[in-house]
């Protein structure tokens, strides 16, 4: 019902490009002006002869300024921060668009042996700056390999290539096979299947599927030598450590995913939906947390603080939570059946649960809803961040983000909501907003997520949920992650030993082997 509704009602009130990245709203006409690149750091430039090589195993080659700037431009607050203060942020790039997978693999074969940095790139709606190619080189844009290979109705895996866009791919198996993946972020028409599995992603009915990494069954990856291998591909596995869940939120930094089997869902006729008011974040939290550890999982268990709840429903006196499943009525009804009779235990009240759901439902893939209800200025900031921590913890961090965030100059306001749910934690889905002179964006907007991320750390909370590491995060990866961060790199090492795939993303260093520099100094 829910997923039925998701596709019936369409992504963005169908704003945006079918199958085809979607530039964001800010680049409107940009023009590009400054000289001066945003994010890059000694990009290497790809020779003549070099290019004449890509060209003649890709399908079209690009190589302008204007065009590298173009088809690398991404969501992210500090791209447009950048951009819109006159530095795009990574100008210097030849564009390589494939739609097969031997092509993919020659032109891997090709930046390997020329030792030349190789980012992949498809919906490019990421928004820690994940797919931007910092060093230059090669952007390897993967969405033409977008095809629907295969369905296993007895087992519920179907087969797809890593280019085909959210949408696109869910219409595809509701009207063809009858099947949902259950997988519904909210950059489900901008962004694509691998860009999920790259930067592992989740859903908004993830409490009911899971989330991305738990619905992979098996796929393909291109290694940096251009070897094709496979990974996954059983229920259930103990024939060594799981390498499928290696490559999950990779981002490209250790090979390119190129084929992903899901595991799909059959598409559900019934769903219901629930609404209750707390006085207080936390009693709503509590409240998350008994449903849960009581069994039930709904689809959406989504709370929403004062402020969100004023912007998002009207109702600003009161703390939202929303409980929302589909699926086989006896139990949907159950399910809802717990939630009730804890949300009663924990002191809540009813409120309209039609009204409030239709209002989700009508508006939750609307982008820029962090900056909803703000006025907007050329100074104005907003963004998102999303973490994960343990019951314990989640109402002290989301105080302590929120006075952080609100104790930076300039800062508007700081909200969130709880959006994702476990028996054993939560995510909380923070917006930030800042309203400051333009040439103080940059400052404001790092020293917000300083403030915030520092309260994470203090907690020991995982720094993101689900949009991943990229350029954004990178730099409290040491602090996060400590010695292991040096395993990853070790892998990292053994996999792409010139460090050309995707450098300087999950906290990872973006210096070329002393091989590759060799041959760009």
């Amino acid at each position: 019902m829910i997923s039925k509704e998701a596709i019936k009602r369409g992504y963005n009130r169908r704003n945006y490009l079918v199958g085809k990245h979607t530039p964001p709203a800010w680049a409107g006409n940009m023009t590009a002006e400054g000289q001066r690149a945003g994010m890059q750091r000694d990009p290497v430039t790809v020779s003549d002869a070099v290019r004449d090589q890509l060209r003649a195993q890709a399908d079209a080659v690009m190589t302008t300024r204007e065009e590298a700037i173009a088809w690398t431009r991404d969501w992210w607050a500090a791209s447009m921060i950048a951009e819109t203060g006159g530095c795009p942020a990574t100008p210097h790039a030849v564009i390589v668009r494939v739609s097969e997978i031997p092509q993919i693999q020659a032109v891997m074969r090709i930046a390997h042996d020329n030792s030349i940095p190789l980012t992949v790139s498809a919906g490019r709606s990421n928004v820690t700056g994940a797919a931007l190619p910092v060093r230059g080189g090669i952007v390897l844009d993967v969405c033409d390999l977008n095809r629907l290979i295969d369905f296993d109705p007895h087992s519920q895996i179907v087969e797809v290539e890593a280019g085909m866009f959210g949408d696109v791919f869910e219409q595809s198996i509701q009207q063809e096979y009858g099947m949902t993946m259950g997988h519904w972020p909210s950059s489900f028409g901008i962004s694509t299947v691998g860009g999920w599995v790259a930067c592992r992603g989740a859903g908004q009915l993830s409490t009911r599927y899971g989330k991305i990494e738990d619905m992979v069954y098996g796929m393909d990856v291109v290694l940096a030598d251009g070897r094709l291998i496979t990974v996954g591909g059983a229920p259930r596995s103990a024939t060594g450590p799981d390498l499928l869940q290696l490559f999950i939120g990779s981002e490209g930094t250790l090979g390119t995913i190129v084929r992903v089997r899901l595991k799909l869902h059959r598409l559900p006729d019934y769903g219901r939906a629930v609404a209750w008011g707390f006085a207080s974040f936390a009693e709503g939290l509590e409240a998350c947390r008994h449903i849960l550890q009581h069994g039930a999982s709904p689809a959406a268990l989504r709370l929403y603080d004062n402020l969100e709840s004023g912007v998002q429903f009207g109702l600003p006196e009161t703390n939202v939570l929303l409980i929302a499943d589909e699926g086989e009525p006896e139990m949907v009804d159950a399910t809802l059946a717990v939630s009730n009779r804890v949300c009663q235990t924990q002191r809540g009240e009813p409120l309209e649960s039609e009204a409030i759901f239709e209002r989700w439902l009508d508006t939750r893939y609307l982008t820029g809803k962090s900056a909803e209800g703000f006025a907007r200025s050329p100074g104005l900031v907003a963004d998102t961040l999303e973490m994960v921590g343990r019951w314990r913890d989640l109402a002290a961090i989301y105080d302590e983000v929120v006075a952080a965030i609100n104790a930076v100059p300039g800062t508007l306001a700081g909200s969130a909501h709880q959006s994702h749910a476990y028996v054993d934690g939560a995510c909380l889905y923070f917006s930030l907003r800042g309203d400051v002179e333009v040439s103080a964006r940059a400052a404001w907007y790092r020293a917000a997520w300083d403030a915030a991320n520092a309260v994470l750390l203090r907690h020991n909370a995982s720094l993101s949920h689900h949009h991943g590491v990229g350029l954004l995060r990178s730099p409290y990866m040491r602090e996060s992650l400590g010695e292991a961060l040096t395993v990853l790199a070790d892998i990292k090492r053994a996999l792409d030993p010139h460090g050309i795939l995707n450098p300087g993303k999950l906290g990872l260093s973006d210096n070329l082997s002393s091989h590759a520099q060799a041959n760009h100094d």
